[in-house]
């Protein structure tokens, strides 16, 4: 997918209005500002982490692909879906740290692709699902309150917001890189 045009996938096929036309909308731009980050970029610079932090392009890709991964199962399965983070071991959490940067081995459109695919799958949940209101208690964290539930527009919001988060985070990295930016 060339990362300079808008998001086509066949789950967009579908007519969305309203409400999940508007979630939908609103991630596929914020999807879009992520990925225009890494245009005409190697899969090495792709993996550069210019900035003070342990960020690169590659890796938020690879994380925000994690992220639409673990909401899309809580949307449809719950907490079951996603882990015990009370429980987490070294191992897990060097694991996950891992989820933040380009592995050997991996390259920039293999990321991408993997986005582009569990894109596609929470874009079809939002066309598909029967109700955006049904909620299911979070996760076992030490940031969410004991009892807190999460309706699946909740979640929606919460990965546009994630999404959004780090799209800006890309901005600054791919500026550092090669002063490139995607707006302005």
């Amino acid at each position: 997918m060339n990362v300079n045009e808008p998001d086509t996938r066949e789950a967009a096929e579908v007519s969305l209005t309203g409400e999940r036309a508007d979630l939908q909308e609103a991630l596929a731009q914020q999807r879009h500002f992520l990925r225009f980050t890494t245009r005409d970029l190697t899969d090495e610079q792709a993996g550069l982490r210019p900035t003070a932090g342990e960020l690169c392009l590659g890796g938020l890709i690879k994380h925000v692909t994690g992220v639409e991964r673990g909401w899309a199962a809580f949307m449809v399965e719950g907490a079951s879906a996603m882990p015990d983070f009370t429980a987490m071991t070294e191992q897990d959490l060097a694991d996950r740290a891992d989820d933040f940067r380009m592995l050997p081995g991996e390259t920039l459109e293999g990321v991408l692709a993997a986005y582009e695919e569990e894109a596609g799958r929470t874009d079809e949940l939002v066309a598909t699902l029967p109700d955006l209101g049904v909620t299911h208690a979070l996760p076992k964290a030490p940031w969410y309150e004991g009892d807190a539930r999460w309706s699946v527009r909740r979640v929606l919001m919460h990965v546009i917001a994630e999404t959004a988060q780090h799209a800006g985070h890309a901005d600054i990295i791919r500026e550092s890189l090669d002063g490139a930016k995607s707006m302005g």
